[in-house]
């Protein structure tokens, strides 16, 4: 199964890139094995029958680059946020030494009780900083546009985290996938229900659902195509 969208002239897509994929172009100019990290919580590691996203960008991303080896290893664990990921960083992503790391953050810090959002926006800016040492290029990616995160007493929250995840990244240097934008452009510029984005059978109306999943692992897909292509481009 070709895991892309049918219709190519599809209105919402994700954002390109701001910074290229260095590490990531090298290596598909070599002809040995590619390695993605997948850290983060329940959207990384899937949840209840919903195929996530890192299996979704692997199938892409061996359709876009036929004949190469793309692996996407996923190191997700639900429930997790920043201060538990970045706990986990050396043992979990810098030892595979991959090619590029994505690191899914910030839900959490929102829907769970107990997050001071500062304390959160200092553990991702540190765990930047030591991606930062390794030869691995580095995308951060931000909230889930759901009802649980939008409802009166979230939204405030949701916001500030969404604007911390942008600062910080741009300080570092990081890519930023703009899931939360490219969820809202699902539901208001393509129309579809939150029933279709959002797992109908959460009761929490917080995972993604199927469809979702799918269209971010493409969006994902050529998001990385794109920002790999621009290495060694002459300027205009």
């Amino acid at each position: 199964m070709i895991d892309q969208p049918n219709n190519r002239y599809i209105p919402a897509h994700a954002g390109a890139f701001e910074y290229p994929l260095i590490n990531f172009a090298r290596c598909l100019r070599a002809p040995e094995r590619i390695k993605i990290v997948a850290i983060g919580s329940s959207s990384t590691a899937g949840e209840g029958d919903i195929v996530p996203y890192p299996y979704r960008l692997e199938t892409a991303l061996r359709i876009k680059y036929p004949g190469r080896l793309i692996d996407v290893l996923n190191k997700g664990i639900g429930g997790e946020e920043a201060p538990d990921e970045l706990g986990r960083m050396r043992r979990d992503v810098i030892v595979e030494a991959p090619a590029l790391t994505i690191w899914q953050v910030g839900t959490n810090a929102v829907w769970q009780q107990g997050h001071d959002l500062d304390f959160v926006a200092a553990k991702i800016d540190e765990g930047l900083k030591l991606l930062a040492g390794a030869a691995t290029d580095v995308v951060v990616m931000d909230l889930q546009y759901a009802p649980a995160v939008l409802t009166d007493d979230k939204i405030d929250a949701t916001r500030r985290m969404l604007s911390l995840i942008t600062k910080i990244a741009a300080a570092n240097k990081a890519n930023v996938f703009r899931r939360f934008e490219l969820m809202r452009r699902l539901v208001e510029v393509e129309r579809r229900s939150f029933d279709t984005i959002i797992d109908p059978t959460d009761p929490d109306r917080l995972h993604q659902s199927d469809f979702s999943a799918r269209r971010i692992g493409y969006e994902l897909c050529e998001a990385i195509a794109a920002a790999a292509a621009k290495v060694g481009e002459s300027p205009a």
